[in-house]
């Protein structure tokens, strides 16, 4: 009796359809799980820092709390009387295509906080104001992507030009020679040279403003990566607070008013909340390339840096040996 052997099995097989569905799905469960684990390698460690200084002028803290929840705060104060420390905000699109009103129809160009400090040869840089348009859906799918024409929400100056105009219902902070100042109505005086803004005082008159009262018992208010920007009396010192958060048992966040108390304990007189979630970023020079001090989170992944809208970056001399 002749023996055929068995047919190889093709796509149209149910035994190999159903095994190749099978690794599919494990696939896309696991592939999630080991990007965001990777991601997370990226983040610094849950170690205090105090007071090391990075630039002339430029100190760097990091702040651990443990409860009420797990927080990372990252602070860095700066010496604006310091020689050779110098502000510097997003220029605006040179070039841009105008509207019927010969108005820019885009302000600037989404760009990573680590790729404008790079490019500007900066020592530091955060993330500044709210902008529009944005989306977040996967890490496939969200926008703007790099490059892409934005818009800013409030006031941007940068070396004296305009980018960005006034706006009442956004607080700008305005630099002028070796101080800054934060006013409530959107406004700078003459001579300010570069001046950013953000949506809300939270300390005012060196006590917290409505905006960071605590909530009423019984409720809770929602811990949030926060990016904060205050000042001394004289607003010759400048605080830059960032708070990491959406990293359960790394970094959840914090709310503003944690964020008072703290600014209070620094000294700070005024502040002013700039834009914040997962725009959040500190990027500091390295004598090789930009890094990363705060754990950025973007699309969800850890490590995973967003392009906003434009940034407040600082000049400074390196450290004498």
């Amino acid at each position: 009796m002749k023996l055929w052997p068995k047919p190889l099995p093709t796509l149209s097989g149910l035994p190999f359809t159903k095994t190749l569905t099978e690794i599919l799905i494990w696939v896309a469960m696991v592939t999630p799980l080991a990007m965001y684990g990777i991601s997370s390698l990226r983040r610094p460690p849950r170690q205090p820092v105090t007071n090391q200084p990075l630039f002339q002028g430029i100190t760097y803290s990091r702040h651990i709390e443990n409860a009420p929840r797990p927080q990372v705060i990252h602070i860095l104060e700066i010496d604006l009387t310091e020689p050779g420390l110098k502000p510097f905000v997003t220029p605006g699109i040179t070039g841009a295509r105008l509207n019927e009103d010969e108005q820019p129809t885009h302000e600037t160009l989404a760009q990573r906080t680590s790729h404008f400090l790079q490019k500007h040869q900066l020592q530091v840089a955060i993330n500044a104001n709210f902008f529009y348009l944005f989306w977040e859906e996967a890490p496939w799918n969200y926008g703007p992507s790099a490059g892409d024409p934005v818009n800013l929400v409030g006031l941007a100056i940068s070396d004296t030009q305009l980018v960005s105009e006034t706006d009442a219902n956004y607080p700008a902070l305005c630099f002028l020679s070796q101080q800054a100042e934060i006013n409530e109505n959107g406004q700078c005086p003459d001579g300010t040279q570069q001046a950013i803004a953000g949506t809300a005082l939270i300390l005012e008159g060196s006590n917290p403003t409505e905006n960071a009262q605590p909530v009423p018992a019984g409720q809770q208010e929602k811990p949030y990566p926060l990016n904060i920007a205050a000042l001394n009396a004289s607003g010759t010192r400048i605080w830059l607070v960032l708070s990491d958060g959406k990293q359960p048992l790394y970094s959840e966040g914090t709310t503003l008013p944690e964020a008072a108390a703290l600014l209070q304990n620094l000294g700070a007189a005024i502040a002013l909340q700039l834009d914040g979630g997962g725009s959040t970023t500190l990027a500091i020079a390295t004598d090789t390339s930009p890094k990363l001090l705060n754990a950025v989170i973007h699309t969800k992944l850890p490590g995973h840096e967003r392009p906003v809208a434009n940034q407040l970056g600082f000049f400074a001399n390196p450290i004498s040996p």
